[in-house]
């Protein structure tokens, strides 16, 4: 009988040892986990941070274009707050402004780690109404705004689908971008 209860009390200890020692490595990876959490969270608010300091540069930018041939400007990135689009070497962005009549169309072309502006390109958007119909716009260059502009009549609300082409010299570009009305 003695080595009955023993015996009994040796598996126990050893299960007990064997679910210690189970449970510990379940808690170390929860701390590991934890931890990994907690530096993405960090990452993600420094990410949030700079994307605020980068939206107040662009509060700047569409408040006041006064710095537009100011040299220590030169070469930087500016965005006009619209959505943007890398194609190789080129910097594509739409701003869409809903106006009375409709919506204007703001389309800005730029080549190389410069962003020069180019003003050469044939520019037509495809879009894609939110009935599903197709309409063919082309932009023409306004060289005062050093953009490509165009105005849509249509103003039913809903989503539009802008394929954005551009033919610079022969090459082709294309974007994609959407808007809401």
């Amino acid at each position: 009988m003695k080595s009955l209860k023993l015996g009994l009390v040796a598996f126990t200890s050893i299960g007990l040892l064997f679910l210690g020692a189970c449970n510990g490595g379940s808690q170390e990876n929860n701390s590991n986990s934890n931890t990994e959490s907690t530096t993405n969270t960090a990452a993600n608010t420094s990410k949030t941070e700079a994307t605020k300091s980068g939206d107040s540069s662009k509060q700047h930018d569409e408040k006041d274009h006064s710095h537009k041939n100011d040299e220590s400007q030169e070469g930087k990135e500016h965005s006009h707050g619209g959505q943007v689009v890398e194609s190789g070497q080129y910097h594509l962005e739409l701003v869409t402004e809903k106006e009375n009549k409709g919506t204007h169309l703001d389309f800005y072309l730029k080549k190389g780690e410069k962003h020069e502006v180019v003003s050469n390109a044939q520019v037509t958007a495809a879009i894609q109404l939110p009935d599903g119909k197709q309409k063919s716009v082309p932009l023409a260059y306004n060289a005062d705004g050093k953009l490509y502009e165009a105005e849509v009549s249509e103003q039913a609300t809903g989503q539009y689908q802008v394929k954005i082409t551009a033919d610079v010299g022969g090459e082709k570009l294309n974007g994609r971008f959407n808007f809401n009305q």
